[in-house]
This record gives structure tokens, C-alpha cells and sequence, in this order.
């Protein structure tokens, strides 16, 4: 099979967006990532796949923290942003939450300490303790066949006949 087949197929997976991000020497830097997962619940464990390719690549290589911001429908000009497919024309509020740096008013902030990296083909799996959680009230953006995507409440399957 090519490489296009695979891509599509797993573009038939929807996702939700997150923006990882770290403190390089006091300097914050992030990037967008919809290869996150949890894994486990005790411990608290996550899981985010960052493509060898990837600008931010040699850093979450080398790190020990990191942030995790899920967005929310709104902020998806950040998602664009962190993933290069829009420029940046405004300062990114991040905050500081357990010493790592993560996105203001995002949905959901984990903070997180990584316990395993894993080599997997072309990417690297952090596997991660979350020692901190924010949530706020909104919705999440989403990500499926190649384009951003938002909750409908009207599309439900429960409201179809």
C-alpha cells in the first residue's frame, strides 16, 4: 500500500487538537499535535507521537517537561499557527502551570513529566505523568479528513431518526 492510502485512511480517524509545548531556555515554544492519547489512569499516564521531521523534533527528544493544551473551536487560529499553516501575527499568551508553559484559556492543560520515549518508524512516542490538570467550559476543536472541524449539537446520532 502507498503511503497517500495509509494518510487517508488515518485521516478517517477524527481527532482533537493540542498544541505541546516546552520552556527552552526561557524561551516558550510549541507545536501543533493531534497524535495524543491517555494511556492509563494510575498512574496518570499520556502519550504524544512527534514526527522525526517535526521543527520541535530534538527538543521533546531531550526534554523533561512538557505541556499539553487541548483547544477549544475557537482557538484554532493557534492550531494553524503551531503548525505552520498560518503565520504568526500576534504575541501567544501562554501561561506558566507546574513549571511548564501551556496555552491560556485552552479547554483542557496537562502538565507533564516524561517517563518513556519509545522509537517507533519515523516517530517518537513520549510517554508522560501528568502532575497537572486545568479545565475550562467550551468546545473542542477537531481534526478529521484533513480539515478543522467543530461539535454540532444539531448532528448528533441521538437526534437523527
Amino acid at each position: 500500500m502507498d503511503e497517500r492510502l495509509f494518510r487517508d485512511a488515518m485521516g478517517k480517524f477524527a481527532t482533537g487538537i493540542t498544541i505541546v509545548s516546552i520552556n527552552d531556555n526561557n524561551e516558550y515554544k510549541g507545536m501543533t499535535v493531534n497524535a495524543f492519547m491517555s494511556i492509563s489512569l494510575n498512574p496518570k499516564l499520556i502519550a504524544v507521537s512527534i514526527d522525526e521531521d517535526a521543527r520541535m523534533y530534538a527538543e521533546l527528544k531531550n526534554t523533561t517537561k512538557f505541556g499539553v493544551s487541548i483547544l477549544k473551536e475557537e482557538q484554532r487560529e493557534l492550531s494553524m499557527i503551531f503548525a505552520r499553516q498560518k503565520e504568526q501575527d500576534r504575541e501567544i499568551e501562554f501561561i506558566e502551570q507546574d513549571e511548564v508553559p501551556v496555552i491560556k484559556d485552552a479547554l483542557a492543560t496537562l502538565s507533564c513529566e516524561v517517563d518513556q520515549t519509545v522509537k517507533a518508524g519515523d516517530h517518537l512516542i513520549l510517554i508522560a505523568k501528568v502532575t497537572d490538570i486545568t479545565i475550562q467550559d467550551g468546545e473542542p476543536i477537531l481534526y478529521y479528513g484533513g480539515k478543522y472541524r467543530t461539535i454540532n449539537p444539531d448532528d448528533n446520532l441521538e437526534n437523527r431518526k
